[in-house]
């Protein structure tokens, strides 16, 4: 019995291992790929306002795959500035797959971004569907169409690789996600790769660590636009936890020990089906954060909710399209970012089943908040596992 024990923990960690081939996706997309939009959509594209006053940020976006938070978090922090025009910019309007069964519909396509003559202030580019030399060609020169030197760009995470083949960071410095920098790093010899820092600065090219380090990089590039007021409100109003943005990073790889925790927990821990009702308002960071941080704990679903219609609204304008059924048979526990808006009618449709609320005034960072629970349910091991997964080092 020992000895098959043994075998089992050996393949869980190779499993693991394997699922583990990009970190800065969430986790559950390498169990069980999901799948990118087909067909028609229903939702009317209007094109959004635009205010010549603001700034304009281009939020880049690839409808196969987008990083959740490496898109969502710049998109509501540049909004909460209340000083930028923020679109999420797209090759066409095919809705972006996120998660399972979930999408987001892009505001522009390349073609109406340049029929509204936008020129572009910061470009940000989150970990895409492809992060090796193999680029979409069409993505890349529309990037560097739009990049001036006056334009500030940002990489998130393993949109480090997408910006690394625009040519735009050979011989100036760049990071990405601690867990794939190595697999990045071999396919682009012309930048001058970095670690240990949550944002590398060299003129108006920016890039970040792994996923959770988004928030230092839109932070920093705020600050750089709007000056440090502007930037230590919209850190505020994530409770962001500390004085000013931090720079200091432990680039911190999964090695084999994180990936037998992660395994244990799978194999020994009983894993729950758990999911997260979407509403209208709900802010995009927020949502960002608890999908994006419970999908690395290897649930054994993480569903989405919507339950008046097929799609919500955001906080800012994104319209949000959930494509699974509403199914709450074997659900153990509901997410409730917005616990206020929780009516009757959806305590009674999810009634008997447990749930997790989220206090819009809590004064706690919500990773730490995440985190901290994780580590309550699954011990601290398998908390640094999440830790790392996200480079929240």
């Amino acid at each position: 019995m020992k000895i098959k024990k043994i075998h089992i923990a050996f393949f869980a960690v190779l499993l693991i291992g394997a699922m583990l081939m990009n970190a800065c996706s969430s986790l559950r997309n390498f169990t069980n790929p999901p799948k990118a939009w087909s067909g028609e959509t229903k939702i009317k594209s209007v094109l959004p306002g635009y205010d010549q006053a603001k700034k304009t940020v281009f939020v880049i976006a690839d409808h196969q795959l987008t990083g959740m938070f490496d898109m969502l978090a710049p998109f509501y922090l540049f909004n909460a500035t209340e000083k930028a025009n923020v679109y999420i910019v797209a090759k066409d309007k095919t809705p972006i797959l996120i998660k399972r069964d979930l999408f987001v519909m892009p505001q522009l396509s390349f073609k109406e971004a340049d029929s509204m003559k936008l020129k572009a202030d910061v470009i940000v580019i989150p970990a895409l569907s492809i992060r090796d030399e193999h680029q979409d060609t069409l993505l890349i020169s529309w990037i560097k169409k739009h990049f001036t030197p006056a334009t500030k760009m940002l990489t998130i995470c393993d949109g480090a690789s997408t910006g690394a083949a625009t040519g735009l960071y050979d011989g100036k410095s760049i990071t990405a996600h601690a867990s794939d920098y190595e697999g990045i790093k071999v396919h682009f010899d012309k930048p001058i790769w970095v670690q240990n820092v949550t944002v590398t600065k060299a003129g108006n090219l920016f890039s970040t660590a792994g996923v959770s380090n988004a928030v230092e990089g839109s932070l920093l590039v705020i600050e750089e636009l709007f000056g440090a007021a502007n930037c230590k409100k919209v850190a505020i109003a994530v409770n962001y936890p500390h004085a000013e943005t931090r720079l200091a990073h432990q680039s911190i790889a999964l090695d084999g020990g994180d990936k037998f925790a992660a395994a244990k927990k799978v194999f020994l821990k009983k894993n729950r089906r758990i999911g997260i009702l979407l509403e209208n308002g709900m802010d995009e960071f927020t949502l960002a954060t608890i999908l994006d941080t419970y999908s690395r704990t290897f649930p054994s679903s993480f569903k989405t909710y919507i339950l008046h219609d097929s799609t919500v609204v955001t906080k800012y304008g994104l319209s949000f399209i959930y494509t699974g059924n509403n199914e709450i048979k074997g659900l153990y526990e509901l997410h409730l970012a917005m616990p206020a808006s929780f009516s009757n009618e959806d305590a009674i449709y999810f009634k008997g089943i447990k749930t997790v609320q989220y206090d819009t005034l809590q004064k706690e960072y919500l990773f730490n908040t995440c985190l901290k629970r994780i580590g309550e349910l699954y011990g601290r091991s398998f908390e640094n596992f999440v830790k790392i997964s996200l480079d929240y080092n």
